[in-house]
């Protein structure tokens, strides 16, 4: 039960960050724009996303 407050406050993150990823699209596609992931887009997606997803391993694997 000690845990249960980590879990919300997570699954609130993962709803407010696909909230804005959706938001985002739909403001893209209101505008006419494709939607492209070049090289440069992984440039700054990539040093964004490997740190989380190695945080969210150790804290499962030292729990």
């Amino acid at each position: 039960m000690k845990d249960s407050s980590f879990v919300i406050f997570i699954v609130f993150g993962c709803i407010w960050i696909l909230m804005g990823a959706i938001g985002l699209v739909a403001f893209l596609q209101s505008e006419g724009e494709e939607i492209r992931f070049g090289k440069w887009g992984l440039v700054v997606a990539i040093p964004i996303i490997i740190p989380l997803i190695a945080a969210l391993v150790f804290a499962a694997v030292h729990h």
